[in-house]
């Protein structure tokens, strides 16, 4: 491959930014060039991450310290809030990077659902509305031109993989959808809370942000556009005690006489042609240890025993095609590369 990209990953000290980092060591077109996490600027990425010992990193740096001129396309994976100034400053000094944000500041269409939904108004409305939303099998002519892409959240990614195509060719009711969600603790991030201590995690199982969470406005906001009408959906979020890994449960009213066999064959020719994206066979369980540090989606379609339901069930890793595998999956495309280059490693199993 002749062309190299050099790469500047924003939040490298937290998990998403971690991952980006390991995926992109192993990529043949990109070269690392920033790294920033302004907790631990000055210091070298293996202190922050011992498992980068074996490679050679830049330093950790301030965003404001770093070298932009030295990046051709960036990658954000700094928390919700204070992703947008930092891209907007970014993108106002070198309009020619292109971005790659991983967190939640540009997934809105709508800066007024933003507002609503993380209890303030956006810093750059201007770059939320040229934003693309990342969901990459369902946006990729889009990502493909442009220069700013807004990740989707862990939790949408496989909600929507599962529900999209289904939701629209009518095949269930676009008002009737429960989704139960648990997630690995690394979907929490890397800061020290109480409710992620080893002893608050281990050995149970929790609920959290119960009728809340974050991630629901993003989903209705997807599910709407191909639903023709606004939805709202039923979305419940849980913490499981392992590090990765996330599985989506969708409870769905099938609609227009339409039959578990039907959503199975919608789903599978509407992925029939995508890398990472499968639809099971029949009777196959989807787990998260199908998936476990892959790019791979994995969903699965169960009849319901109350008549005239289905069960749908989407498997990824939050960190990998909920995150940082999604970011070099978009990158791909915004750079012309082929979109599964450096992504074909296979789930880690045991």
């Amino acid at each position: 491959m002749a062309e190299t990209y050099r790469i500047g990953v924003l939040g490298a000290s937290g998990y998403t930014g971690a991952d980006l980092v390991r995926l992109a060591i192993a990529h043949p077109a990109m070269e690392i060039t920033v790294l920033t996490a302004n907790s631990h600027a000055g210091h070298p990425m293996a202190e922050v991450f011992p498992h980068f010992a074996f490679v050679d990193l830049p330093d950790l740096a301030t965003v404001e310290d770093a070298d932009w001129s030295s990046v051709d396309v960036a990658v954000c994976g700094l928390p919700h809030g204070t992703a947008q100034a930092i891209t907007k400053a970014v993108l106002d000094s070198h309009p020619q990077i292109k971005f790659v944000d991983m967190s939640a500041d540009f997934r809105f269409r709508d800066p007024a659902v933003y507002a609503a939904t993380y209890g303030k108004p956006h810093q750059a409305p201007e770059l939320q509305g040229e934003a693309v939303y990342g969901l990459t099998e369902h946006y990729r002519d889009a990502i493909r031109d442009a220069r700013l892409v807004a990740c989707p959240g862990c939790y949408p990614t496989a909600a929507l993989l599962a529900l999209l195509p289904i939701t629209a060719a009518g095949l269930i009711n676009a008002t009737d959808i429960v989704i139960d969600a648990k997630s690995g603790v690394s979907g929490a991030g890397r800061a020290a809370k109480q409710a992620t201590l080893f002893s608050e995690v281990g050995e149970g199982l929790s609920p959290y942000a119960v009728g809340t969470h974050r991630h629901a406005p993003e989903i209705e906001q997807e599910i709407s556009k191909v639903a023709s009408r606004p939805v709202t959906i039923n979305f419940t979020p849980h913490l499981i005690p392992m590090s990765r890994g996330e599985l989506c449960t969708a409870y769905l009213k099938l609609a227009g006489g339409a039959t578990v066999d039907d959503v199975r064959a919608t789903l599978a020719a509407a992925y029939r042609d995508e890398r990472f994206v499968h639809v099971a066979p029949e009777g196959v369980l989807p787990k998260t240890q199908n998936v476990r540090g892959s790019n791979y989606c994995q969903i699965g379609v169960f009849a319901d025993r109350v008549p005239g339901r289905v069960i749908v069930i989407a498997v990824i890793d939050n960190l990998v095609k909920g995150s940082a595998g999604q970011a070099v999956q978009n990158f791909n495309l915004m750079v012309g590369l082929d979109e599964a280059t450096g992504l074909m490693q296979q789930p880690l199993f045991p």
